[in-house]
């Protein structure tokens, strides 16, 4: 059977790698479209899918012609959200009203159609069996919804599945966890989820964000894929070699910022770091997030950098980062799962954001919620070690619940569940109409 699968950034790549890699070694194929092309240079996860047999990889813009692509991206453009700034937002609405969907339309229809009869043959004859894959599509997404809604239209007529895999976790238990959010309520950010035929979530507490928006028919709770002891394992014999060294430091400090729209106290932030770079042989490593780092005014702090045991990562792995580190300290980010895999300590700085970390919802030994707790944890770490950080049964529950949600064959049950609607699309084609975009949601 036969998948095409659309990556568009960092985290989609990190989570629906292993789901490639396992769809190959099933004796299926694929091919790969890569949207944006300089978020795929030098990518060890992207050079490692190129060389496997069964997929075939290409950036969009070489698969579109140069007008049409150039067509797609201005209207992406217009219509993502991050361009969508208040200072340019009278702008964009009146460029909205005017380039209307009708007008936009026939360039949807056209790119949506060169990409599926690339894959899958002519959309007239129906394709028969295959899947049609995106991540999570989200308001704020940086591919447009409009787009990828006809792409799926096109793509359930030629009788293919459509889902949704995870580009990510959910590190927070909470739900008001961003600058303006005021009310509990369902988060529209993931209102568009139920265009697909199944959207796919890793465990129950990243199912709350979908539940509100489509039948729970829809929803597939598989387990991590990025997490489970299959992928963790080929992962390691892929990794690039780290450029971080062990010094003599006696405590290697890793602290993991969040982007800057969800609330984060960055006063206090500041304060730990000096607090944990007080003690003499702590060395401490802030890495910012992987999008969006640079609007963090904790980075850009000129006093934490005059420190002479603190330093800012630069486009260093975060996997380089959590094997150099001896502890983690957490603002609630789904990239720290890996090292509680590891039994290696995370501190969940809970007291430092808006949220509830499922970290420290999971495992209460983790929590800081204040400035003494962070003084009194790396104290111990230095008078005691790392060892034997976490209670068994919180662990275990963690990594029953929130990683394998059964039995740890996840990446099998991805290919399954792929496998299961690539045949159960083609069951159900229907004749393809180039009619209006749905009314989804933009902003």
């Amino acid at each position: 059977m036969k998948a095409l699968f659309f990556l568009r950034h960092y985290n989609d790549i990190d989570h629906i790698t292993p789901v490639i890699y396992k769809w190959v070694h099933s004796g299926h194929t694929c091919d790969i479209v890569l949207i944006g092309r300089s978020r795929f240079s030098n990518d060890y996860r992207i050079e490692f899918l190129r060389e496997l047999d069964g997929v075939r990889m290409a950036y969009i813009s070489d698969l579109l012609p140069r007008l049409e692509f150039a067509r797609w991206f201005l209207q992406t453009l217009l219509l993502i959200r991050k361009v969508r700034r208040p200072y340019l937002a009278s702008i964009t609405a009146a460029l909205v009203r005017f380039y209307d969907d009708k007008k936009r339309a026939p360039v949807w229809h056209s790119t949506a159609r060169r990409l599926l009869t690339r894959s899958f043959g002519d959309a007239r004859e129906g394709a028969g069996e295959g899947v049609v894959v995106f991540d999570w599509i989200e308001r704020n997404s940086s591919i447009c919804v409009e787009w990828v809604s006809v792409v799926l239209s096109m793509a359930r007529a030629m009788g293919l599945g459509t889902v949704s895999l995870p580009h990510g976790d959910s590190p927070h238990a909470s739900q008001l966890i961003r600058r303006g959010e005021l009310r509990l309520e369902p988060d529209t950010t993931f209102a568009n989820a139920g265009i697909f035929d199944k959207v796919v979530v890793p465990n129950e507490l990243c199912s709350v964000r979908f539940r509100p928006f489509m039948d729970n028919r829809k929803l597939a709770v598989l387990g991590s894929p990025r997490y489970c002891d299959e992928w963790l394992a080929k992962l390691a014999t892929l990794m690039p070699p780290s450029p971080l060294t062990r010094s003599g430091s006696r405590l290697k400090v890793v602290i993991f910022l969040r982007k800057s729209n969800f609330s984060t106290f960055w006063e206090e932030v500041g304060e730990v770091v000096r607090i944990v770079a007080s003690f003499p042989g702590v060395e401490l490593i802030i890495k910012p997030h992987t999008r969006g780092g640079w609007q963090q005014s904790l980075t850009s702090d000129a006093s934490l950098r005059r420190l002479p045991n603190v330093s800012v990562a630069g486009d260093i792995h975060s996997i380089h980062l959590l094997n150099w580190a001896d502890v983690i300290i957490d603002l609630a980010t789904s990239v720290v799962f890996e090292a509680v895999k590891a039994k290696k300590p995370v501190l969940a700085g809970d007291y430092l954001h808006a949220g509830r970390s499922a970290l420290a919802e999971y495992l209460p030994e983790t929590e800081l919620r204040c400035r003494d707790d962070v003084y009194r944890q790396i104290e111990k770490f230095l008078a005691h070690g790392c060892n034997d950080f976490y209670i068994e049964a919180h662990h275990q529950r963690f990594v029953k619940e929130m990683i394998d949600v059964g039995d740890a064959d996840v990446l099998s049950r991805y290919v399954a569940l792929l496998e299961e609607q690539g045949r159960s699309g083609s069951s159900q084609d229907q004749p393809y109409r180039e009619e209006r975009p749905m009314n989804l949601a933009f902003g």
